[in-house]
């Protein structure tokens, strides 16, 4: 059975997402302060069943430079201890 909210959820979430990557570039235009900003997500139903479309608005944060970096599922296992030890370097 289909969750009737599940459309105004995730576009809140990819909208928010979005204000946060225009907000950060703002800051780091006007303050010289750069965040690194990524999106994690989850749930194969979610994303590739339900909201296949809201994956399109998605890259196109990804090529107007408000997230740094998408990452997908289980890729969080491999790529956060990655991620950790470029945070590290950057201390």
């Amino acid at each position: 059975m289909r969750d009737f909210h599940f459309g105004s959820r995730v576009a809140d979430g990819v909208y928010e997402t979005l204000l946060d990557g225009m907000e950060l570039e703002e800051l780091s235009k006007s303050e010289g302060v750069d965040v690194l900003h990524y999106l994690f997500l989850d749930a194969r139903y979610t994303w590739w069943d339900c909201g296949r479309s809201y994956l399109c608005r998605i890259v196109d944060m990804l090529h107007m430079g408000y997230v740094d970096e998408v990452i997908v599922g289980r890729e969080v296992l491999t790529r956060l201890p990655q991620l950790v030890v470029e945070w590290r370097r950057l201390l």
